[in-house]
């Protein structure tokens, strides 16, 4: 993990978290031959079965005082990684516990058979400049671990995927750095209630073959409403994919069962360009939430830093799928040679099978700087079956830097919002890019469709035009709009040429 996203504290985002970590390693031996995921599946069964017990930590108060740089100064030693020895494609690396991972995970290697504990040793670390080596308990345990695979050159093992903190995970693809992350469950997000965060509390890692280009990965979730059994498939490459399946057993009810959390950072965008006392004109992991519907409609939503907690539902029954988009690439409109947010990963995420009826969230929670993820997105059924019932579902995930695949036609580039020249209005101004719109006749004329609650309302909607952009090949939609009160409004648009469609769709919420 490089020092930039740990300095930035992903794994804590504002609502609040609960880091995980389970107690002492496992121990004994099983036949691999009888070790899979239905036997993580009936672990989990069985400990929804009993109440949830929060473990007692295992690691001293002043290892939980210690100062960022130390706990950075804490390196695991890439000789002692799993499989190293026999010069496998993947490795795995071990994160130690301190700061703000106050707990131990279990760990197990799968190998030839058998299942094996992997054990904690502070010998395999090196503790720098630190002087609290000797001070350690010998069985600690561990706070996660990364993944590595040579990705870009056979010569060298990458760091492709992290697990560390609560159910948290990310990944990169080829050509990207770590930003946004995903999340093992979302259980009640944005409620006044509270929310609850789920924990894996033990890890079985499949030892690969020797020219393996996929590592399985089980893991144990708990959480006070429920224990849960997952199955990883990584898959390495200029996109990284990583095959998620679940099972769900409750110990309650839940109130709301987020699918296949994203959460990720969005302090600004075009709008404002910059602030004053910080050179960066935009800062962000994601700067869009895109959507896949049943119907064959895209629908891209820009990411805001609003003034208030805001939750926004989209209805998307039997989801094709969505995610959260790192959209704008260009260096310059970050000017960030630390952080690289122009290399941060886009998540896509491709439900398997039927969902059902459900919604897609976007929760976005007011933030003054990029320390914290205050973006979250997921999916939500419509019904809440009895506890009873075991829920089923499977997911794929892409971390990616850009496909033109996504959405197939034209997109949205950009948004820009200034106060107009009318009158108690908003203008917005929308660049589109790619798809048939570079390849358009000099004489096309193209419409664009901008809707207001629900309907093409000319008290909201004041003037439009949709122009040709010489400039990036692409065309540019402007409108005004008068904002009807005290209410939000939902505003929409799209390129149209005659009956065609030619763009996905743009979405807002124009808050009052």
């Amino acid at each position: 993990m490089s020092a930039v996203a740990a300095r930035r504290r992903r794994a804590w985002p504002l609502l609040g978290l609960l880091l995980a970590g389970a107690g002492v390693s496992s121990s004994g031996h099983a036949r691999a031959a009888e070790f899979g995921f239905p036997q993580v599946v009936e672990r989990a069964r069985e400990l929804a079965r009993r109440p949830f017990v929060e473990p007692r930590s295992r690691v001293p108060k002043w290892l939980l005082e210690i100062s960022y740089d130390q706990w950075r100064d804490v390196r695991f030693r890439p000789a002692e990684a799993l499989w190293s020895q026999a010069k496998l494609p993947f490795t795995v690396q071990l994160f130690h516990p301190g700061l703000f991972y106050d707990r131990a995970v279990r760990l197990n290697s799968v190998d030839g058979g058998r299942v094996e504990a992997v054990k904690f040793s502070p010998s395999r670390f090196d503790y720098g400049r630190n002087e609290f080596a000797s001070r350690v308990p010998q069985d600690l345990g561990y706070a996660g671990f990364r993944v590595h695979y040579p990705i870009k050159t056979p010569a060298y093992q990458d760091e492709v995927i992290v697990f560390l903190g609560a159910s948290y995970f990310r990944a990169v693809g080829r050509d990207q750095g770590f930003g946004i992350s995903a999340r093992g469950l979302a259980i009640d997000t944005a409620l006044p209630s509270g929310e609850e965060f789920p924990w894996f509390r033990e890890f079985w890692l499949v030892k690969p073959a020797p020219k393996a280009r996929e590592l399985t990965v089980y893991a144990l979730l708990d959480s006070q409403s429920l224990a849960g059994a997952y199955r990883f498939a990584i898959h390495p490459g200029e996109q990284t994919r990583v095959d998620v399946e679940l099972r769900l057993f409750r110990r309650a009810e839940v109130k709301k069962l987020g699918i296949a959390p994203l959460t990720s950072m969005f302090l600004r965008g075009e709008a404002p360009a910059g602030v004053p006392g910080d050179y960066r004109p935009e800062v962000h992991d994601s700067d869009g939430l895109l959507l896949a519907s049943g119907t064959g409609e895209w629908l891209w939503r820009p990411v805001v830093n609003p003034r208030t907690l805001s939750v926004t539902s989209f209805t998307l029954d039997d989801p094709r799928g969505f995610g959260l988009i790192q959209r704008d690439r260009a260096f310059d409109h970050y000017q960030d040679l630390e952080a690289r947010p122009d290399l941060r990963p886009s998540v896509w995420i491709e439900p398997q099978g039927a969902w059902g009826a459900g919604r897609v969230e976007l929760v976005e929670i007011p933030s003054h700087n990029d320390a914290n993820d205050n973006v979250v997105a997921y999916w939500v059924p419509d019904t809440r079956p009895p506890p009873s019932e075991t829920l089923v579902y499977a997911y794929s995930m892409a971390w990616y830097g850009d496909d033109p695949k996504r959405p197939p036609g034209a997109r949205v580039a950009a948004t820009r919002i200034d106060r107009g020249t009318l009158e108690d209005a908003d203008r917005f101004v929308i660049d589109f890019e790619g798809g048939k719109l570079a390849s358009l006749p000099p004489d096309t004329v193209l419409r664009g469709v901008v809707t207001a609650g629900g309907t093409e309302d000319a008290g909201a909607i004041l003037e439009q035009q949709a122009l040709r952009n010489p400039v990036t090949g692409g065309w540019r939609l402007v409108f005004q709009v008068r904002h009807p009160g005290d209410r939000p409004l939902d505003l929409r648009a799209f390129l149209q040429r005659d009956a065609e469609a030619l763009s996905e769709t743009w979405a807002y919420l124009l808050r009052p």
